[in-house]
């Protein structure tokens, strides 16, 4: 992602939602995300156990933004300065006009139609800022609720790519649909 056009750290308002860059101020809401069974069982990566880990994690993703290899939000309710998920963009390529999307959000927060604000906006801000052409995202077949969110925002499961892991899916969202 040697070319993304960005030299400060996009923040985006949506009606209910703050998704900014994280702050130190984040890390215990940001290590309850990563630490959390019921999140992380269908992510392949280590739960945290400390808030130190969470720490180094904190210090990765903001120097793959100074890199311009990633961009990792915290996403907040405007009503309060509470953390209750993240969502992050990586794997870009200039050549082929794409990205990948990751996300996660506490279960309290679950099924309150969050994350599909904020995926709508971060999938409006690739097509309209990065001017990318198609976002993808990978899930485990097991993940129902991952699955849905994508599907009902018009993210088609993509046939006939080889993935080193039977178990996981992957999505694909055109700029036009």
């Amino acid at each position: 992602m040697k070319n993304l056009p960005l030299s400060d750290f996009p923040t985006i308002i949506t009606e209910r939602l703050i998704i900014r860059q994280p702050t130190l101020s984040d890390i215990q809401e940001i290590f309850l995300l990563r630490s959390n069974s019921a999140v992380n069982k269908y992510l392949n990566r280590k739960p945290d156990d400390t808030p130190e880990e969470t720490l180094n994690f904190f210090n990765k993703v903001n120097e793959n933004f100074e890199s311009k290899i990633g961009i990792y939000w915290s996403i907040m309710q405007k009503l309060d300065d509470k953390v209750l998920g993240t969502i992050c963009l990586f794997d870009f390529s200039d050549q082929h006009k794409k990205c990948e999307v990751g996300y996660e959000l506490l279960p309290n927060y679950q099924r309150n139609g969050i994350m599909t604000e904020a995926l709508r906006a971060v999938t409006k801000f690739v097509f309209e800022t990065l001017n990318y052409d198609t976002i993808e995202a990978f899930t485990h077949k097991k993940n129902r609720r991952s699955i849905d969110l994508l599907l009902k925002l018009n993210f088609k499961e993509t046939d006939g790519i080889e993935l080193n892991n039977a178990n996981i899916k992957m999505y694909q969202l055109p700029r036009h649909l």
